[in-house]
């Protein structure tokens, strides 16, 4: 369990890659705006630019991202519109050395990956102990599937040789903000995450999978160090 200490350290590792990533963001950008703990740091910093005359619009990746971005001033754009989004800004929950990731932990996968896909530019941020070398254990794939049919869609997952575990929240099936569920594999080693995407995306059932692959540009890291830059090869 993460001491007080640790848990203020890596909150301000993630401020620290946050503040870093607004300055890719110029005037009259439209922005996607990520979901989760560090992408919350990045809403705010951004917000701060705003105040000081950036003029930009967001896209939300969720409600809880939406309702942050309103309360910082950052005016934002229809949820049904055809966006150019110029850069979009998120957190991951583990990065590979490749720049493949796992998201979804928070339950925006969907939105997150629709709004990745329609960025000229995908930046990801995140603390240092979101870096790993192989993707998978312990962190597990969230996997986003209709209600109808759900356990038939974990059975034919589970033929890939993974276990499915339906996410619950306060002891009911968590559902997303468009109303699916989410399966959570347990995996010990994806070393194959572009496969094991196609895979997953040909179960009838299955929506979206937290697995991004070849979609990061720019990896911003927060360390003890200070905060490190890496781009992507090819992008």
């Amino acid at each position: 369990m993460e001491s007080k200490v640790e848990k203020q350290g890596l909150e301000e590792l993630k401020r620290m890659a946050a503040e870093e990533s607004v300055k890719f963001v110029r005037d009259g950008d439209v922005v996607g705006l990520g979901t989760g703990s560090t992408a919350k740091y990045m809403v705010i910093a951004l917000g701060e630019r705003v105040r000081q005359g950036l003029s930009i619009k967001g896209v939300p990746t969720s409600q809880e991202s939406a309702d942050l971005a309103h309360k910082h001033c950052i005016p934002l754009l229809n949820n049904d519109g055809a966006w150019a989004i110029d850069v979009a800004i998120d957190g991951a929950d583990q990065v590979d050395p490749q720049l493949n990731l796992i998201k979804g932990g928070g339950g925006a996968l969907l939105r997150e990956k629709i709004v990745a896909a329609a960025a000229r530019q995908l930046i990801i941020i995140v603390d240092e102990s979101k870096r790993v070398p192989v993707l998978g254990h312990p962190m597990p794939l969230p996997v986003e599937v209709a209600t109808f049919g759900w356990k038939s869609t974990a059975c034919q997952i589970e033929q890939l040789g993974v276990k499915a575990v339906i996410r619950e929240h306060g002891g009911q099936r968590y559902k997303t903000e468009a109303g699916n569920y989410i399966l959570d594999l347990q995996i010990d080693r994806i070393t194959d995450p572009a496969g094991l995407e196609a895979r997953l995306n040909v179960i009838p059932g299955v929506v979206e999978t937290g697995l991004f692959v070849g979609r990061t540009h720019v990896l911003i890291v927060g360390t003890p160090r200070g905060v490190e830059i890496q781009t992507a090869a090819n992008r």
